[in-house]
């Protein structure tokens, strides 16, 4: 098996590549949510019921770790995945442990400050890459998955 390297396409040459992807990623972020909670739901039992006073804390540290080994695996989360989006670096490559640990901490960071994802879905949605912050402070993207990929 062989690791394609390609730049990022070009939205004014190839627009395909960036359709629906705001809406795509706010379907895959309900996905995500809906399965991180699950995962909350199955291991609240394992801390002997005590994970119920931090609650909030083990979803924000569940999370973290979703998006992050999601990310570094596959360059999408499932949620993602199941929309057929992907997010590629600067250089169009899929990221790597060390780019997927930075955006899932811009992510994080963004989700903890309501007006910088209020920036970051307004970026998504007026840019010609539909970058959020994070994306536009990393240079990464998030495109439509190329078929057979």
């Amino acid at each position: 098996m062989t690791t394609e390297t390609w730049a990022i396409p070009d939205p004014s040459l190839q627009p395909e590549f960036y359709a629906d992807v705001p809406s795509k990623r706010l379907m895959a972020w309900v996905v995500d949510v809906v399965l991180i909670g699950a995962l909350v739901l199955v291991l609240v039992p394992f801390t002997a019921f005590i994970g119920l006073f931090f609650l909030p804390l083990m979803f924000l540290v569940i999370s973290f770790l979703y998006r992050w080994s999601t990310l570094a695996s596959g360059s999408a989360t499932w949620g993602m995945r199941l929309l057929a989006i992907e997010l590629r670096d600067g250089n169009g490559d899929r990221l790597d442990g060390g780019t997927a640990f930075l955006h899932t901490l811009g992510y994080s960071v963004s989700i903890a400050f309501p007006l910088l994802q209020v920036v970051s879905v307004g970026l998504m949605l007026t840019g010609s890459r539909a970058q959020g912050l994070t994306d536009n402070v990393l240079g990464t993207v998030a495109i439509n998955r190329r078929a057979g990929h």
